[in-house]
């Protein structure tokens, strides 16, 4: 009974490790990792992606204002007119955005100059 048992209990752990081998769960592990490299790994990820959704946006929009311009020099009567709205509301937000960031972006840079130069003064 003990030499059934054992067949059976080798049988079992064969089929474990068969199932381990096809899940590639050393492999899964080696790209894992350590904790740091998991957060930095996901951090990098979230910034391209952001990135990514950033252009892909923005290269969308301009296809869309493109084409409206195009249907705006159809001069179809009614739809023309509110084309030629919408595309005129889009390139004032587009105007007023790029402004915005531009300022965002230059406030940003000048405190992180005074951070750094305080640290550096703390340091003498």
């Amino acid at each position: 009974m003990f030499f059934k048992n054992n067949k059976i209990i080798e049988l079992k752990i064969d089929q474990i490790i068969e199932k381990l081998e096809k899940s590639n769960l050393e492999d899964f592990t080696n790209i894992m990792g350590s904790k740091k490299q998991i957060i930095f790994r996901n951090f990098l990820a979230g910034i391209f992606r952001g990135v990514g959704i950033g252009i892909g946006i923005t290269i969308i929009t301009a296809i869309l204002v493109l084409i409206l311009r195009h249907l705006v020099t159809l001069n179809i009567p009614v739809i023309g007119e509110y084309i030629s709205d919408i595309v005129e509301i889009v390139e004032k937000s587009r105007w007023k955005n790029s402004i915005k960031n531009f300022v965002f972006l230059l406030n940003f840079f000048l405190l992180f100059d005074r951070i750094i130069l305080e640290k550096k003064t703390n340091k003498k």
